[in-house]
């Protein structure tokens, strides 16, 4: 009796990711960056999450912007802040990354309406944050 043959995986037939189509988003790995964020970096509140921003070390080297997410247990369970965290990394992706400064390090912050704001407000937000991020890091330090 002939072996059947193996029905090709879905995965195999999809394209693969042209290289450098987008930035990818680097990570806050280290806990002394969020505070050196918190401390000397600027921040833009908005009602789903709060964005800081703070000028990168010049000993860190790269080219994509480096970005954190904090989601504190005030906010709910561990499944919803895994939630607000997913948001706020595909508004990251979306949004942050191909207008963000790379000499820059960014922090997001979820809050209570990011669990039921709806998506495109919140893109809206983080569009108008990066904007007076912008516009506050150009003047310089106050």
């Amino acid at each position: 009796m002939p072996a059947a043959s193996q029905p090709s995986s879905p995965k195999r037939d999809l394209p693969a990711r042209p290289c450098g189509a987008r930035r990818r988003l680097g990570r806050l790995p280290q806990r002394a960056d969020f505070l050196r964020l918190q401390s000397a970096g600027r921040k833009q509140v908005t009602p789903a999450f709060i964005l800081q921003a703070a000028a990168r070390p010049p000993t860190v080297a790269g080219t994509e912007p480096r970005v954190g997410f904090t989601v504190t247990k005030k906010i709910g369970n561990a499944v919803i802040r895994n939630r607000v965290r997913r948001r706020l990394r595909a508004l990251a992706r979306e949004v942050l990354v191909p207008t963000a400064r790379t000499d820059l390090d960014y922090v997001l912050i979820g809050r209570h309406d990011a669990v039921r704001r709806d998506y495109a407000a919140m893109a809206d937000d983080m569009r108008r944050a990066l904007r007076r991020l912008k516009a506050d890091t150009a003047e310089g330090p106050a």
